[in-house]
């Protein structure tokens, strides 16, 4: 990693580190998909797949138009998020599949919440930086995984599939 001088170096650090959580919760989101039973919660996690990408598209491009590539940085924080995914929504022993779609639930919100935290950060420092080109994009970014969150807590509360684990 290069020395990090100011908030700009930290902003652009910044954007690789989320484009690699992106990147990495792609795979384990798809596998959720694959396993929840609820049509709605397989639905809504291979429309975040999409959206996730979308968020490493912009991630990309915010990067290019500062000089910067995205390759190279590897995210430890969602690499630990994923890992707790794997083992706490796919790997375990669920004895009732409404039980492992709530679990899905909760392992992709904390996968979603990072994300959320990753982006609104960046906002901040955008708008700090006078990059209110940058700032918007990251907003419409925060917007939208925000919204998948909430459909997700819809669809466990509303939807029935806490309810139903019970």
């Amino acid at each position: 990693m290069a020395e990090i001088k100011n908030l700009k170096d930290l902003y652009l650090d910044g954007i690789k580190d989320l484009y690699s959580a992106c990147k990495q919760s792609i795979p384990v989101t798809e596998d959720m998909a694959r396993a929840a039973k609820n049509a709605d919660l397989k639905s809504a996690l291979e429309a975040s797949v999409k959206g996730t990408r979308e968020g490493m598209a912009s991630m990309e491009k915010l990067a290019a138009a500062h000089g910067a590539d995205v390759a190279g940085e590897h995210c430890r924080g969602m690499e630990g998020l994923v890992e707790e995914a794997r083992k706490h929504a796919l790997q375990g022993q669920f004895a009732d599949e409404d039980v492992q779609d709530a679990a899905i639930i909760a392992q992709y919100q904390r996968l979603a919440h990072y994300a959320i935290t990753g982006y609104g950060t960046l906002k901040a420092w955008a708008k700090r930086l006078d990059l209110s080109d940058d700032a918007k994009v990251l907003d419409k970014a925060t917007a939208s995984t925000y919204e998948g969150d909430e459909h997700m807590t819809k669809i466990a509360v509303k939807g029935g599939v806490n309810k139903a684990a019970v």
